[in-house]
């Protein structure tokens, strides 16, 4: 059930609206929200399922087919096996390796075991469009809302476009910061506002 999970918000990643609509946060976020000296703006509030419900967040004046950064929080009002849902995400990236030469895993757990922070790059080689590295984090967050057992999947992405082994070294450099900005985010309250599955 959950690899469907991860499949469906693979999926929908690069399916939702690509105009920066007067979106509402389901999940009672302001709007925009700042990241790392960045305001992002709300793209797409969706209910997923009965227990899933995610948001994506770009830049303002961006679009999904060529951003440079996007959020994203794809949030269960229910208990989720964290280490299932880390190994899943480390065994994609580890399957994009055979035919993607940039592709690379780490993952990172936190001193209390409470959080985990898997971070990867990617590379893609578009038929239409510029080339692009990207770099992502996930962290995977168990929550308590409402005395309910609940479970946050946040996500960064970076792009650069161009020359992949440029964009490569680049975003190399920047990964101990983009690790700790992500690591050190305080994640704003979550509060479900009611809508119906495919809002």
């Amino acid at each position: 059930m959950f690899k469907k999970i991860i499949l469906a918000l693979f999926i929908s990643s690069v399916t939702l609206a690509n105009a920066q609509e007067a979106e509402t946060s389901i999940l009672s976020f302001s709007n925009p929200l700042e990241y790392d000296g960045t305001e992002f703006y709300l793209i797409q509030s969706k209910q997923r399922s009965k227990t899933l419900f995610q948001e994506q967040y770009i830049p303002k004046d961006e679009n999904l087919q060529d951003f440079t950064q996007l959020l994203d929080f794809s949030f269960f009002n229910k208990e989720i096996e964290m280490e299932l849902a880390v190994r899943q995400k480390v065994e994609s990236v580890q399957q994009r390796e055979k035919k993607d030469k940039f592709a690379k895993v780490n993952v990172t757990e936190s001193p209390d075991g409470k959080e985990f922070v898997v971070d990867y790059f990617i590379s893609e080689s578009p038929e239409t469009g510029e080339p692009y590295m990207e770099y992502n984090i996930y962290r995977f967050k168990n929550m308590e809302n409402g005395g309910q057992k609940s479970f946050l999947i946040m996500s960064y992405a970076k792009r650069m476009y161009g020359d992949l082994k440029s964009a490569a070294k680049a975003l190399a450099k920047q990964r101990d910061h983009l690790m700790a900005t992500m690591i050190e985010y305080k994640v704003p309250e979550i509060k479900v506002a009611a809508s119906a599955p495919g809002k």
